[in-house]
């Protein structure tokens, strides 16, 4: 009785400890007063006055441009990247994903600072070009990671027969490999679009004069005080991002009721 009393103690406390901020971030996007020490009543303006504020839409559409467009294309290249690393020999696909790791494992200020150095030893300007090339860059590695594994359940010899049939290489992945490796390859965009969402430093590195998304702009406003826009803006993407993993799961559900 005590044992469980714990154990359930323990689970709440996480869960207060995790979300505590966010629900703290909620209430302040409804507090019609600008202090976060003092409640002014309930009100809904900041989130009027967010779609009327230029350059929060300005940052958020660029965001979500990088993070839409980056992972998309994280994805294509990493999971053609993953193909190849399975394709590999043993020893040979060990040393590949060992090196794969390195980026994910690497500080994120090391990152932008050696893409920011070479993009001006590669004389490019910084700007949107160079903040999308470098979310590509270390968005890639979670894609590869996420769908290796789905990879690894595969049979290549069902491939192969199907070859052997008279299916052309395209026609043959999607009706063979895709629909096995499909949940690794939803997973690894999200954690891509994910990622490019969340990333301050290497987009702070590799930006240039005059292009904001929305971490580069709160880092700015923290020395004159972040808006209570801000906090309506963050509101709404925390339950845009929920929605969207409840869907990832119950599809993800769905997909394994249908195969079994």
């Amino acid at each position: 009785m005590i044992k469980n009393f714990f154990k359930r103690f323990y689970l709440v406390l996480i869960c207060v400890i995790l979300y505590a901020p966010i629900i703290t971030l909620m209430v302040l996007s409804f507090n019609s007063s600008k202090s976060r020490s003092k409640w002014g009543g309930f009100t809904t303006k900041w989130y009027v006055e967010l779609f009327k504020n230029n350059s929060i839409m300005n940052a958020l559409y660029t965001t979500l441009i990088i993070a839409l467009l980056s992972a998309l294309i994280a994805t294509i290249l990493g999971t053609a990247a993953a193909i190849g690393i399975q394709a590999m020999r043993k020893k040979m696909r060990t040393v590949v994903t060992g090196v794969t790791n390195i980026p994910m494992l690497n500080a994120d200020i090391v990152t932008g600072v050696s893409l920011m150095l070479l993009f001006i030893a590669c004389r490019f300007s910084l700007g949107f070009k160079t903040i999308l090339i470098a979310h590509i860059t270390f968005d890639i590695p979670y894609v590869i990671l996420n769908v290796l594994p789905k990879l690894s359940n595969t049979s290549s010899h069902t491939y192969e027969a199907a070859r052997d049939l008279g299916a052309t290489p395209l026609y043959a992945f999607f009706k063979i490999v895709w629909p096995d490796i499909k949940p690794g390859v939803f997973s690894g965009f999200l954690m891509a679009v994910t990622m490019s969402l969340d990333d301050f430093s290497i987009t702070y590195f590799t930006k240039g004069a005059g292009v904001n998304t929305l971490s580069t702009m709160i880092y700015t406003q923290l020395r004159k005080g972040i808006i209570p826009e801000m906090y309506a803006l963050s509101t709404i993407l925390f339950f845009l991002a929920l929605v969207l993993l409840l869907i990832m799961n119950y599809r993800s559900v769905k997909d394994a009721k249908g195969r079994s």
